[in-house]
């Protein structure tokens, strides 16, 4: 691609400066806070020191369960009205911390609050599920009336004639919705940076990356800037983000949440898609947004949503005995990257809790991981680029790094372009995953004679990564979260514990799996990474997302209780 000329240049950078400054108008000035010194590296705390929320909103917005907030809205223990302020608030507050904020409707927000206290009053019943529940939205979700950036600086003014499918189920559901969160230009990054807003930090080091392409949302609902957001997720969009700044992040399969009128990068690719999710403070959260969105049956909506609606008896668990005396898999490692110590630390605990409780454990050695990675990343290739070309029409360069030291013009070798493949040979992807869907399927039933319940696992125990949040530029593969994109399985982030440097030592290691393994291996620092949170990841098969759901709250009850 030719490099831009100086008034391309100058164009979109005049774009991005007026988005700028449009986006610090829509902060409230009273709710800005002091200058943050640059070495204050964990900012977890920030809502609460700062002195702008009264007691009365940290009550609110430090309630981490999302079935309590609705509780008190239905109840009306708590306006919506004040529930929204409390969390807009918050959210801003957290927006001057990390930069994790694109689009910011407060206003609009509170006049739907106020239009839902008065249907509450009138009505003596609340208009849904998710009634007052302020609700975050990654920048991938077009509301009527709003710009989508998406991080591309030639979409800036692109204003949506209507809003998504999921958006208009979110609000006949209820829900308040009152910012949008940042992303990484092209969205395929495990990290959260762009031109136009530039890159979001950690919440307990912003030295650190909250993970990416949703790490907007994971930032904010890490500081409790919204109870509950919604992402997206190809690679790991929601559950690496999650895994890294500690809250819950759900990836179901891939056409059981509605997608229609979502934007999205390599639009039309089918392969291994995109899928839609929650990312909040709570398990509850997760089952809210999820029951919520099929009870109004979305297939009506979206043609490509699958006809399927909630399944309590799955979620209850009814044909597993009720959750009692489950058995797990649990995969350590997949073979090419080993964990570092705070990831196998969590796996154990987890272990260490499930068997307490009464549930069996054994183990499940990875098979052919990085044949799924393969046809996954060839597949978002296929194009030659020709979709990121097309977002940067106004001059604005492709990002190739996202380290912030990184030498521009130093192209690594995934963003090289290739040459698109053909149609024949994207079939051939197909029946190679078509292959090791099968495989895979086989092998899960075949656990049935290990289980010792008559039936395979229940579900699957992983990382969700090899490691914690890493400095910015510095994630790797992730080989870890991707395999199950390319199968389809829907899979669940539950936060477990934190790094402890006395106890997360180095080891030494001398014989390594791969070049990838020992590079990874030399990023582990204990000290850089004391205090980031350390989560799992809980996979099951295609379409299984209640029982997921449903073994999560099995796992959660357990981890609890140790």
């Amino acid at each position: 691609m030719p490099a831009p000329s100086n008034s391309a240049a100058s164009q979109w950078q005049a774009h991005v400066a007026d988005k700028r400054k449009r986006q610090q108008a829509s902060l409230p000035l009273a709710w800005l806070v002091e200058p943050i010194p640059e070495d204050q590296t964990d900012v977890s705390s920030l809502p609460k020191t700062c002195g702008l929320l009264t007691d009365r909103e940290l009550e609110i917005t430090e309630t981490a369960d999302v079935s309590t907030l609705l509780k008190k809205l239905a109840n009306t223990e708590w306006s919506a009205v004040e529930v929204t302020t409390a969390f807009s608030k918050r959210a801003i507050i957290a927006h001057q911390a990390v930069n994790c904020l694109t689009e910011i409707f407060i206003d609009q927000a509170l006049e739907r609050a106020t239009e839902l206290d008065a249907y509450l009053k009138e009505k003596g019943t609340v208009m849904g599920p998710l009634h007052g529940l302020p609700v975050s939205l990654k920048d991938q979700f077009p509301i009527k009336g709003l710009e989508t950036v998406m991080g591309y600086a030639a979409w800036i003014g692109k204003v949506a004639e209507d809003d998504a499918v999921v958006v208009k189920l979110l609000l006949q559901a209820g829900a308040v919705l009152f910012v949008r969160t940042n992303v990484p230009q092209t969205l395929m990054w495990g990290e959260t940076y762009n031109n136009v807003f530039g890159r979001t930090l950690n919440p307990y080091n912003r030295r650190l990356t909250p993970g990416g392409s949703s790490g907007g949302e994971s930032a904010l609902i890490a500081m409790h800037g919204s109870p509950l957001g919604v992402g997206s997720d190809i690679g790991g969009s929601i559950r690496i983000p999650s895994h890294f700044c500690g809250i819950y992040g759900f990836k179901p399969s891939s056409h059981r949440i509605p997608s229609y009128g979502v934007v999205n990068s390599l639009d039309g690719q089918e392969s291994v898609p995109t899928a839609l999710g929650p990312l909040t403070t709570s398990l509850s959260g997760v089952t809210a947004f999820f029951r919520s969105i099929l009870d109004q049956e979305p297939w009506r909506y979206c043609p490509s949503t699958v006809p399927k609606p909630w399944s309590e008896d799955d979620y209850s668990l009814k044909s597993r005995g009720g959750g009692v005396k489950l058995c797990f898999g649990i995969m350590w490692d997949e073979g090419s990257i080993k964990p570092h110590p705070p990831i196998l630390r969590a796996l154990a605990i987890t272990q260490k809790a499930l068997e307490a409780a009464g549930h069996k454990v054994i183990e499940w050695k990875s098979l052919k991981h990085a044949d799924y990675v393969a046809i996954a990343r060839s597949n978002f290739l296929a194009d030659g680029s020709q979709d990121y070309n097309s977002c940067l029409t106004t001059g604005e360069p492709l990002i190739n790094s996202m380290d912030p030291n990184a030498d521009p013009n130093d192209i690594p070798a995934f963003r090289i372009p290739r040459q698109p493949l053909t149609a024949f040979q994207i079939w051939q992807l197909n029946k190679e995953k078509r292959a090791l869907r099968k495989e895979l399927l086989d092998r899960w039933e075949a656990t049935a004679s290990e289980t010792g319940t008559g039936r395979p696992i229940d579900v699957l125990i992983c990382p969700a990564a090899p490691y914690a949040a890493v400095p910015h530029g510095q994630t790797r593969s992730s080989i870890y979260t991707i395999i199950w994109n390319t199968m389809d399985y829907p899979a669940l982030i539950i936060p477990v514990t934190k790094v402890d440097p006395e106890v997360d030592v180095k080891p030494t290691r001398e014989d390594f799996w791969s070049e990838e393994d020992k590079r990874v291996h030399g990023m582990y620092n204990p000290d850089i990474y004391k205090g980031v949170p350390v989560g799992i990841q809980l996979v099951g098969p295609t379409l299984q997302e209640e029982v997921v759901l449903g073994v999560g709250g099995v796992v959660d009850a357990a981890l609890r209780a140790l």
